[in-house]
């Protein structure tokens, strides 16, 4: 139980990473340079963030020469949970 737990508070730590996930989830593969202009943060503060996430296993990185696009990872499966707490969420604020 104390692990998930953790889990939840590093995900949940700040409203920067919730806004990060929110908008990986709606664009699917996104570049740090959109990230930051769509989600109002610092450009180091997105790859501060998508480093975390990926030592979380919720967050990819493909590489395309340079440039490195971030995307959801689907194959842990609490992403899916991720997903569904974020769309309940929204649906409740409407």
């Amino acid at each position: 139980m104390e692990e998930h737990t953790k889990f939840i508070e590093q995900v949940f730590s700040s409203r920067g990473k919730t806004r990060l996930i929110s908008v990986l989830f709606k664009l699917g593969e996104v570049n740090i340079s959109k990230l930051a202009r769509l989600t109002g943060l610092h450009h180091k503060l997105v790859e501060k963030y998508l480093i975390q996430l990926k030592n979380l296993d919720i967050v990819e990185e493909c590489r395309y020469g340079r440039l490195r696009v971030f995307k959801i990872n689907y194959s842990n499966p609490k992403t899916y949970i991720l997903k569904e707490l974020l769309d309940l969420m929204e649906s409740a604020e409407k």
